[in-house]
């Protein structure tokens, strides 16, 4: 994506990338010093992640366990700040393991500089990974 991609198409983009599960090139919309960061994840879950390559390992393994089918109801709010925006969606698809199925509400707050994503804090709900057929634990997540 070119640098002059706006935060909110550099946002759909990386959620194509998400559904045709090519994670290389996810990751690599990411800027070098990237952060990611989970502000309620539970306990032995990773909360804050620091630079591409932790990024990139976390994500490596996420086509393995979930299978993402589409991110119905997407909304993006622009922020007073250019560079971020505000971000609504939901995840929906199944659970490779178990083929029971998978959903999530997101809302994330993500910066963009130069076209890569600098921070991304993903407000998802962990209480939902423990409802039945979500068999989901904190390794598959790394």
């Amino acid at each position: 994506m070119p640098a002059t991609t706006s935060p909110a198409d550099l946002y759909r983009h990386s959620l194509q990338l998400l559904l045709d599960k090519d994670i290389p090139a996810w990751v690599g919309l990411w800027a070098d010093d990237g952060v990611m960061e989970f502000p309620f994840a539970p306990p032995n879950w990773p909360e804050r992640l620091e630079g591409r390559e932790a990024i990139a390992a976390y994500m490596r393994d996420y086509p393995d366990h979930i299978d993402l089918h589409d991110f119905p109801d997407l909304r993006i709010h622009r922020t007073t700040d250019a560079g971020t925006i505000v971000v609504e969606m939901r995840g929906v698809g199944r659970m490779v393991e178990t083929g029971g199925p998978f959903e999530m509400t997101y809302i994330a707050v993500v910066t963009v500089q130069d076209g890569r994503f600098t921070s991304y804090r993903d407000y998802w709900n962990p209480l939902a990974v423990h409802e039945p057929g979500m068999n989901f634990t904190a390794s598959d997540a790394r």
